[in-house]
């Protein structure tokens, strides 16, 4: 029988996007030696997309070592990798990268305690299992083949993002490094850019809690990828490589003469303790109880509206993603271009336990001024909060909306009040505080780029394109119900409230805002001092 082979630094498996826009397919090997040619890779989803991204850096930390400021600053300035030492080093390890090498297959270890399954177990937007995933209709009963490219992606994707959950063994399937969370990369002009801007030095490594960096190593590059036995990395290559799977791929040769991988044994690797370990790419809160928590991708809320907190490096509250802390140094540092345009890129999935919700990426612009002047940061955390308190008013009118609607004589004094769930289910069945969230990502983006040049104009432009938004999104929700004397009596209701609170929010200083913010207040100290 013919032996597979599929070489991953020069077979077409990586899909990239060129300087011009156009798409191309290229090997690891080309990725990196073109990378100052291209704009960036691109996976079938999110995840698929960051653990590609998480490859390449495993590739420059495992070839070129832990950049100190002037290894980083030199690579920089010949604006490409050198190919010499890439070229040296992958050279010295290209069995490893054969996905179908004899012996040691790119990233696998074979495990006889677990049968085969169907290859669709390994690829995480296809339904099995608990990953029931939405809109694919692919089952295990199904015969489903992947060519070698589909399957190093998934690959990739299951070592970083795979969830915990039961294993048909004793020991159970454990998260991989990136399962929880959002992964935020910083994004430049070009791949060569992007990857210098997330390729970091060790001191941004500090909260990863190494065990032996003298010996750390790839995954690629051991004899046994789980000796030592560990629960936590040796050092930056093994935690970027960490065998959190035991795969096997089983390739076959199809009549046309074409490989195609239909089984794959899966079994439980290495547990990774995440006690105190934070991830360089993520975004961490800090709470009382919990201690630091990873920031997550939420269904009902755009991750813009805590983009702030990512700029915010000087607070006990939020730990932003080490990538944001890099480019300030290069930028007060005058290592960047002034021109240079930066965004930040959030990748990653919602998740319940063992099951995925929903793949997401966004896009954030990342002017240098917020590096550079923390003012800024402060502005547009003004600008955020503005934006939260129209929200909350839009969200009481509708939900007075909605309770005069189930209930007209509500606010008699012997009314009766419907139950909370109807009248947040009415609420939401609108859809309008969802329509405003929306309208204003596109405002907030150009806000964060117009703020360092224009200032309070911005901000003004901003105030109006807020009010003007929610104003909207209340009269979308109102002109669905259409005109009944019931609806025309609760709609007027609701709308002499929100405009009311939405002079207070744009013009605190009117004085029958002050007074109701003084009776506010009067009342909140009533209920303390009783309760």
């Amino acid at each position: 029988m013919t032996q597979p082979s599929y070489d991953l630094l020069r077979e077409p498996w990586i899909s990239v996007v060129r300087a011009d826009g156009s798409f191309d397919t290229l090997g690891l090997r080309e990725v990196l030696f073109q990378a100052h040619k291209l704009r960036a890779v691109s996976g079938e989803t999110s995840v698929v997309t960051a653990a590609i991204y998480r490859l390449l850096l495993a590739v420059l930390y495992a070839a070129l070592g832990m950049p100190n400021s002037d290894a980083w600053e030199d690579i920089w300035a010949q604006g490409r990798f050198p190919a010499d030492r890439l070229e040296a080093y992958l050279n010295r390890w290209s069995d490893r990268f054969n996905l179908f090498h004899p012996e040691r297959p790119f990233f696998q270890w074979f495990d006889d305690r677990v049968h085969t399954k169907s290859i669709i177990n390994l690829v995480l937007h296809m339904a099995s299992g608990n990953n029931a995933t939405l809109f694919d209709h692919h089952h295990e009963g199904q015969d489903v083949a992947l060519a070698p490219a589909e399957a190093a992606r998934s690959l990739l994707a299951e070592q970083a993002f795979g969830l915990g959950g039961l294993s048909g063994l004793p020991q159970k399937f454990t998260d991989a490094p990136w399962a929880r969370g959002v992964i935020f990369l910083a994004e430049g002009m070009t791949l060569f850019e992007t990857l210098m801007f997330n390729y970091l030095p060790e001191r941004h490594w500090s909260t990863v809690p190494f065990s032996n960096p003298e010996v750390d190593r790839a995954f690629w590059e051991a004899d046994n990828p789980l000796i030592p036995e560990r629960n936590r990395p040796l050092g930056v290559k093994d935690y970027l490589t960490w065998p959190n799977r035991l795969i096997w791929l089983f390739p076959e040769l199809d009549p046309d003469g074409r490989w195609r991988i239909r089984q794959v044994t899966r079994a439980p690797g290495l547990t990774l303790t995440k006690d105190s370990l934070r991830d360089p790419y993520k975004h961490y809160r800090m709470s009382r109880q919990s201690g630091y928590t990873e920031l997550r991708f939420q269904e009902d809320r755009a991750l813009w509206r805590d983009s702030v907190s990512l700029l915010q490096l000087q607070t006990d509250d939020h730990w932003p993603p080490r990538p944001v802390a890099w480019l300030s140094d290069l930028s007060t540092g005058e290592l960047l271009p002034g021109e240079a345009r930066l965004r930040l890129t959030a990748l990653g999935m919602a998740t319940d336990q063992s099951k995925i919700d929903f793949f997401r990426e966004e896009h954030f612009p990342l002017p240098q001024d917020y590096l550079r002047e923390p003012k800024r940061v402060n502005d547009l955390s003004l600008a955020l909060s503005l934006a939260e308190q129209v929200g909350e008013k839009l969200g009481q009118a509708l939900y007075r909306l909605a309770t005069l609607l189930l209930s007209p004589g509500a606010e008699d004094p012997n009314g009766r009040r419907p139950e909370r769930n109807e009248v947040n289910n009415l609420v939401g069945h609108w859809g309008a505080l969802r329509s405003y969230w929306s309208a204003l990502e596109v405002p907030f983006h150009q806000l964060v780029v117009d703020l360092p040049a224009r200032g309070r104009e911005a901000l003004e432009s901003w105030r109006a394109e807020v009010e003007r938004v929610a104003r909207h999104a209340f009269d979308q929700a109102i002109h669905s119900l259409g005109e009944t004397p019931r609806v025309l009596k609760a709609a007027t209701r609701a709308e002499v409230q929100l405009r009311g609170a939405l002079r207070c929010v744009f013009h605190p200083e009117d004085e029958r805002c002050k007074e109701r913010a003084s009776r506010r207040k009067g009342a909140r100290s009533r209920r303390r001092s009783t309760s």
